[in-house]
């Protein structure tokens, strides 16, 4: 007889889950991208949304049908009109780990999956018709041959691109600018004529609504089906596509701190017998850390980096905690948006592409 736990994880569909779902984190990133058997779009929550974006291809009267699959990030290969989409989202297990790793989870809400499908579709559908070839697209967006940077610096209060995902991503390139701007345009109601008719961008969503006009009805000139690094051929552990992930989103601050930190802890020469201030931000820090990354349009992660090296200062200074607790929370989150949005704005940050 099978025990009460095995008949609660039967899925409704009369499947068991597949075994790594009972795995602790641990043990979860000890296994390699093919190991997730059973791992697919169409047993998600995905399929609705993949389906949702192409029927807003077909109200556009745009004969181009995208495939996706799984893989290890969000990505549309060149010369493939497709589009490959992060694991995790397929499972609700492993977007918690995604969430443990990363302090949030790309693309975890309908919303921001439906902005990231979006943005991705714009590079497939310039590859499925090779609009980087034109002309238009060259005057509007730049050269797609530009190589990619590792990094890029954003200039925030640009009117010369559309804002659609966070950290003025249409900025990192030529063809992001063109995923951007196809994004903008193509969701449902959007309101681009109003809301960018100030802006340098606004020509260049006049260009899209025009070369999508263009291509109604038209059959894609590229037509493969080709999946570019499927989970299923993925070797690397999960620890080590974390390692690598963690790395690459974590960046450099100045560590500034003190006569700010000072401000608003005391001396542990006076106050022995008080709460540690680095033992304090350690149990704020998840709440502080998400609340400031929403403000300041930064990665979760990235905004954690800061929040370390503020603890971790703390600690060195021997810092307590001798002032009411809500009235630090205010002021810390007020100290954390002031230094991530310095360096934001300054001369020297670097965004991860």
């Amino acid at each position: 007889m099978a025990s009460t736990f095995t008949k609660l994880q039967v899925r409704r569909n009369g499947k068991k889950p597949p075994a790594w779902e009972g795995l602790n984190d641990e043990q979860l990133l000890d296994l390699r991208f093919c190991d997730l058997t059973g791992l697919t779009i169409e047993g998600s929550w995905l399929r609705d949304l993949t389906e949702q974006v192409q029927g807003e291809l077909r109200e556009r009267g745009l004969r181009f049908n995208p495939h996706f699959w799984l893989s290890s990030e969000w990505f549309s290969p060149e010369g493939v009109p497709g589009v490959a989409i992060p694991f995790y989202l397929a499972s609700k297990r492993l977007m918690r780990l995604e969430e443990r790793m990363m302090y949030e989870v790309e693309g975890g809400t309908k919303r921001m999956c439906l902005m990231l499908l979006r943005h991705e579709i714009g590079h497939a559908i310039e590859a499925a018709y090779r609009l980087d070839r034109r002309a238009g697209f060259r005057k509007h967006f730049g050269k797609a041959a530009k190589p990619y940077p590792t990094y890029y610096s954003p200039k925030p209060f640009s009117r010369d691109y559309v804002l659609h995902l966070d950290w003025w991503y249409a900025q990192s390139h030529p063809c992001e600018d063109f995923a951007e701007t196809f994004a903008v345009w193509l969701r449902p109601g959007s309101p681009w004529r109003r809301r960018y008719r100030n802006w340098g961008a606004f020509r260049k969503l006049e260009y899209m609504d025009e070369l999508m006009q263009s291509i109604r009805k038209k059959s894609p000139l590229v037509r493969t089906r080709m999946k570019i690094d499927p989970i299923s051929r993925i070797k690397t552990t999960l620890r080590e596509h974390y390692l690598e992930k963690r790395k690459r989103y974590g960046s450099e601050y100045p560590d500034f701190f003190d006569s700010d930190l000072r401000k608003l802890f005391a001396n542990a020469t006076d106050s022995e017998n008080l709460p540690t201030a680095a033992s304090f931000l350690r149990r704020i820090g998840p709440s502080l850390r998400n609340r400031v990354a929403i403000w300041t349009g930064e990665y979760a992660y990235t905004v954690d980096q800061v929040l370390k090296d503020m603890i971790a200062r703390s600690r060195e200074l021997n810092l307590r905690v001798k002032r009411p607790a809500e009235e630090l929370k205010i002021e810390l989150a007020i100290l954390l948006t002031m230094q991530v949005t310095n360096y934001l704005h300054s001369s020297e940050h670097r965004l991860a592409i």
